[in-house]
């Protein structure tokens, strides 16, 4: 008998280099990217890692400051900077039905070119569609945010979702530059947003949609995705 073969689960990275028409630099919050693909691998499943544009993908500074070995070692491996850094994929070279699962993840460079990408969206909704998982966390919600599955629906209406809250955004003084709070525009498109204390660990599961909070939620949201496929 043949094994039975894991999908994959695909990783959304930010092409975002900047704070809107700022100097100030973003991009990926990189322990966000690295300790989700590491426990996911880790279970089995490979990873794939898609961007709006495909290509280079930017670090956010800041997430630097936040690194521990774990998170360096996985960064520097060659297949995360060739993969995930240097050559990400483009949406029109994923196939949806190859997944499991699509995890966005996030750095403030999502808000950017997240929330109105239609390939992005076509993918989610394709992979939710085939019984597979919508998850995100901290400003990679998003990617969430906009996605419909029937007209006139969002995805996330009547929905317990979590990501970066308001006033996680004034902790990090970024209130004043980035287009929209995810906390508002996840409420104003019908979800019940939950949240915990600011920069604590904490993932929401509703159904075959997992958010975590903030970028200590990371390992939270993949072993809910985990748990969950292995019960799948």
């Amino acid at each position: 008998m043949q094994p039975t073969i894991k999908k994959k689960i695909l990783i959304v990275l930010t092409n975002t280099t900047r704070y809107g028409h700022t100097n100030d630099a973003t991009g990926l919050w990189l322990g966000e990217a690295t300790e989700f693909a590491q426990l996911v691998q880790q279970a089995g499943y490979q990873v794939d890692y898609v961007s709006p544009k495909g290509g280079f993908v930017p670090l956010d500074p800041r997430s630097m400051k936040y690194v521990d070995d774990e998170i360096m070692a996985f960064y520097e491996t060659p297949d995360f900077q060739e993969r995930a850094l240097t050559h990400s994929l483009a949406p029109n070279d994923v196939n949806s039905a190859d997944y499991a699962a699509i995890y966005y993840a996030g750095g403030h460079g999502v808000m950017w070119d997240f929330p109105d990408n239609p390939e992005l969206q076509a993918l989610a909704t394709a992979i939710y569609d085939q019984n597979g998982y919508v998850t995100a966390v901290c400003h990679g919600i998003a990617g969430l945010l906009n996605i419909q599955d029937r007209p006139d629906h969002y995805l996330i209406a009547d929905r317990r979702v979590t990501g970066f809250t308001k006033m996680e955004e004034r902790l990090a003084g970024k209130t004043k530059v980035v287009p929209f709070f995810n906390q508002t525009i996840a409420t104003e498109h019908g979800a019940h947003f939950q949240k915990k204390r600011a920069y604590r660990e904490y993932a929401v599961q509703d159904d075959r949609l997992i958010t975590g909070q903030n970028p200590f939620s990371a390992k939270a949201v993949a072993q809910l995705l985990i748990q969950s496929l292995a019960a799948h």
